[in-house]
């Protein structure tokens, strides 16, 4: 490839590092260490207007989190307390990547992912994509699409969940 990636803490001014970058990729990892991190060094905010301004943004797992509204459909354990849940709300709804479907042959007694979602939405409204591993969102001309090779699990507040098929446009989740 024609880039180099270099990671934030490599520059003595990671806010500087970050407001030149001509692309930026968020990785996996722990979403609470993640979004503490962002909000102690003072880059939630620019990294949320270095986006909007249209720099590429490629994130995963826990880089995929922080584009929405806020943390709290993360499947991570909370090793640390971010000063906030909220996030960039670069999409208007909230992310539940890797998302598995319930295994009805499973022994397990735990709760599902989807128990795990309706009980965010007992006291929370915002929509929440299930994003299932092989498939990412594609934001292009404030149109935002479902790509990959499999649907998303899509759960509103006091409402079935539904699948929504690869190439549909999620923005009537506003």
């Amino acid at each position: 490839m024609s880039f180099k990636v270099r990671g934030l803490h490599e520059f003595k001014d990671p806010k500087k590092a970050l407001g030149e970058a001509e692309g930026i990729f968020t990785g996996g990892g722990n979403t609470f260490l993640l979004v503490e991190k962002l909000y102690r060094n003072d880059l939630m905010e620019l990294l949320r207007e270095q986006i909007l301004d249209g720099i590429p943004y490629l994130g995963t797992s826990a880089g995929t989190n922080i584009c929405g509204l806020t943390m709290q459909t993360t499947n991570d354990m909370p090793i640390i307390y971010p000063p906030s849940f909220k996030t960039l709300g670069i999409v208007p709804f909230n992310l539940n990547p890797h998302y598995l479907d319930p295994d009805k042959n499973s022994t397990h007694k735990g709760e599902t992912r989807e128990t795990r979602i309706a009980e965010f939405h007992a006291i929370n409204t915002q929509p929440v994509v299930g994003l299932r591993e092989g498939s990412w969102l594609e934001i292009k001309d404030g149109e935002i699409m479902l790509r990959g090779s499999l649907s998303a699990r899509i759960f509103r507040a006091s409402r079935e969940p539904f699948e929504l098929e690869t190439n549909s446009s999620l923005n009537e989740l506003n």
